[in-house]
């Protein structure tokens, strides 16, 4: 015979990850501490290296497809020109001149 079962609610791996990590969050408290000059202008050197290798990825991921779009559209638009067999020389291939 089948039991009755009460529907149960199961909740996501990732939403108790979330709801604990924003518990702990709010539970925080201020830390009373001092970032030097030293290690500020540390961290604002990093921040702005850090922004500037992402931007310098993002650069070349769109630049270099663009540049090789151009290069075949304009190798698309060049006339073809054709050409001439070279007239066979008069040279026997022995190495003397006459």
């Amino acid at each position: 015979m089948i039991a009755n079962r009460r529907p149960t609610i199961t909740a996501s791996p990732h939403l108790a990850t979330a709801l604990a990590a924003a518990i702990v969050a709010l539970a925080a408290t201020p830390a009373a501490a001092y970032a030097g000059p030293g290690a500020g202008l540390s961290m604002i050197g990093s921040l702005i290296a850090l922004v500037g290798a992402v931007l310098a990825g993002i650069f070349g991921f769109i630049w270099f497809p663009v540049k090789r779009l151009l290069k075949r559209r304009k190798a698309a638009a060049e006339p073809v020109i054709a050409e001439t067999p070279a007239k066979p020389s008069a040279d026997t291939g022995t190495g003397t001149q006459p």
